[in-house]
């Protein structure tokens, strides 16, 4: 898609993974919690309602996958998905495998503590990923 443009902010906080059919896949660039990030590559869209009927059920059959790839990859207590957007506007999906024994549980992730870059990258997470996600 020509006219996207990733948020600065996405692209500084987290790390590439791949691209899907609708949705460029990133990982938060923080090892205490497996967060992946779901971008649609639509230029303009702040919600959800923003999307075509055909990129709404394109969105929720790839954030189905990135969960999916996430518990078999990290077997989680609890898979979190949301779409926030207050402190980033550009619309995104977060898909967050939580653990009982996590800096943040029960509450919410955002906030706490300070982020833990991966080393080397995340590399060995996102190959994980990227074979999982076919």
């Amino acid at each position: 898609m020509v006219d996207f443009e990733l948020d600065k902010r996405l692209a500084t906080d987290s790390l590439p993974v791949t691209d899907l059919a609708l949705g460029r896949v990133r990982l938060m660039n923080d090892r205490r919690f497996p967060w992946l990030l779901l971008v649609p590559r639509r230029p303009g869209c702040v919600e959800v309602l923003d999307l075509d009927d055909a990129d709404q059920e394109r969105l929720w059959t790839e954030i189905r996958l990135l969960a999916e790839a996430l518990r078999a990859i990290s077997a989680p207590d609890k898979l979190n998905i949301a779409a926030l957007g207050n402190q980033v506007a550009q619309l995104h999906v977060h898909v967050i495998a939580r653990f009982r024994n996590d800096a943040a549980w029960p509450a919410p992730i955002w906030g706490v503590g300070k982020p833990e870059p991966y080393p080397d990258e995340g590399q060995a997470l996102i190959e994980r990923l990227t074979a999982q996600l076919g």
